[in-house]
């Protein structure tokens, strides 16, 4: 038994220290949202080796609440992503502004063949 929980608890230092790295390289705010709630779970769960090696229930309180915040989070930035219609961080470059049709141009509004609102609204 003590093998299997020193192999988990490799693994849960492995999996921490890549997780440190998602966080700390990005490249955006959503995967360093993902890469922290993975990074509460996996010290969740190694606060539960240490607790199975050490015969301790006592730390079950605090990984219940980090379990919680690591929900918390996930949910707010949610919301927060579904509040700016999908989109995180600065989102897209704004359009340059159209200079307008130029006098003379025929390919703006008033060519030939082209209706235009006051056409429009003058037909029954």
């Amino acid at each position: 038994m003590d093998v299997v929980l020193a192999i988990a608890g490799v693994m849960l230092v492995v999996a921490a220290s890549l997780t440190l790295i998602r966080i700390v390289r990005g490249p955006g705010p959503a995967d360093r949202v993902v890469a922290t709630d993975v990074l509460i779970t996996t010290v969740a769960g190694s606060l539960t080796v240490a607790a199975a090696i050490n015969h301790d229930g006592s730390t079950l309180a605090v990984i219940v609440v980090l379990s919680l915040l690591a929900f918390a989070g996930t949910v707010s930035m949610a919301r927060f992503v579904a509040g700016r219609g999908g989109v995180v961080g600065p989102g897209p470059a704004a359009a340059p502004a159209s200079p307008g049709p130029v006098d003379g141009d025929p390919t703006e509004g008033d060519a030939p063949g082209d209706a235009s609102a006051d056409d429009e609204e003058a037909r029954p």
